[in-house]
């Protein structure tokens, strides 16, 4: 009985695996739509205005960070980052004019173009993204970017917690067909 359980499981995974796959590559403008990225562009590629664009990074996710955590879609997100932009404008114009730059900020979401970005074991694939775009003065020089939703970038690592949707369901597949016979 414990062999043909086994078996079972393993069909199991492996008919889920495929389907994933199969999803996967019926659905390339899916993965563009679920995720909500950032932009942030420095005024140009000098040292200094290099320096100041990850003091504003620092500041933007420090400032949005509780605010993405509250949320529970990429729709979600914009809605806050749209409330929340004048604000956030007002806090790296602060930045800013604190480390003597004048210029100013500019924030925008909207639909862009992203090469492939790898974020440890997780690739994005290249396509067009929504994002929210920081720019800095003439916006012109190197800039930083990630992923606001799902927040990759936005998150401080106390309590995360990581799931697999396909391990719970083995389990509770092993629990359900598995049960020892006494």
């Amino acid at each position: 009985m414990k062999k043909i359980c086994i078996s079972l499981v393993f069909l199991f995974i492996i008919f889920l695996t495929a389907g994933c796959k199969a999803e996967r590559f019926n659905s390339a403008t899916k993965e563009t739509t679920e995720f909500l990225r950032i932009h942030i562009r420095a005024n140009s590629n000098d040292e200094v205005d290099q320096n100041i664009k990850y003091r504003v990074k620092e500041k933007v996710v420090n400032y949005l960070t509780p605010f993405i955590a509250q949320c529970h879609s990429k729709n979600d997100a914009k809605v806050v980052i749209t409330q929340k932009a004048k604000t956030l404008e007002y806090i790296i114009d602060e930045v800013l004019q604190k480390g003597g730059f004048e210029y100013s900020s500019r924030i925008v979401v909207k639909r862009e173009n992203f090469p492939t970005r790898v974020y440890g074991e997780f690739t994005l694939q290249s396509g067009y993204y929504d994002a929210v775009i920081v720019e800095l003065g003439s916006a012109k020089g190197d800039n930083w970017w990630c992923v606001v939703y799902p927040p990759l970038c936005f998150t401080s690592g106390e309590n995360l917690r990581y799931k697999s949707i396909i391990l719970e369901i083995i389990d509770e597949f092993k629990e359900w067909f598995c049960q020892d016979d006494e």
